[in-house]
């Protein structure tokens, strides 16, 4: 039984009806079959390892298994959307938040890629953007009940500067919804 991965034809048609296969190694999913590396690479996701191969990060192995894009196989088996859950959060505690806010940020129409450091959460292009131009946003995780340092906030404000880049805090409540606030400037003075 494949459960949660299944798939109806016409809810894969960017993939000619297909869904794409990718092998578990080492942690990382990994997308071989070269149509589909160039076809999820254009789309903002996973870093292609030569020409050949594409290595998608947790978040977006989640997403593309969540939206039945995706079947991930672990030495010849299927993963279930719940197992490959557990591979991510083994190396990624907050694998679950994270793919919650990866899904509501790529549902609103953003390419998401991980952020430059791991303190940073993600950097999001504007709609239509990527590749062309660079992210326009940084945004930061905060989980509500989860405290954090005012000297999180400042350098994560530091770093976005630097780069010319929008930080936006994505305020995560324990239900998983999602409220986004943007800090432009921050004086601890």
């Amino acid at each position: 039984m494949i459960g949660v991965l299944s798939l109806a034809q016409s809810e894969n048609e960017e993939n000619g009806g297909r869904q794409i296969r990718g092998s578990l190694v080492e942690g990382h999913v990994v997308i071989s079959r070269r149509e589909d590396v160039d076809s999820l690479s254009e789309g903002g996701y996973g870093i292609k390892k030569g020409d050949s191969t594409l290595q998608l990060n947790g978040c977006e192995a989640l997403y593309l298994a969540a939206e039945k894009r995706l079947r991930v196989a672990d030495d010849g088996e299927e993963l279930s959307f719940q197992n490959l859950l557990r591979v991510s959060q083994q190396s990624d505690a907050a694998a679950w938040s994270e793919f919650l806010l990866y899904r509501d940020l790529r549902e609103r129409g953003y390419v998401v890629r991980k952020g430059p450091v791991s303190e940073v959460g993600f950097r999001v292009y504007e709609r239509g953007a990527y590749p062309k131009k660079a992210a326009k946003y940084i945004v930061l995780l905060l989980r509500d009940g989860s405290p954090t340092t005012v000297d999180h906030l400042w350098n994560a404000m530091k770093l976005a500067q630097g780069m010319k880049k929008k930080l936006i805090l994505a305020v995560m409540d324990r239900r998983g919804e999602i409220v986004y606030y943007s800090l432009d400037q921050f004086n601890p003075t």
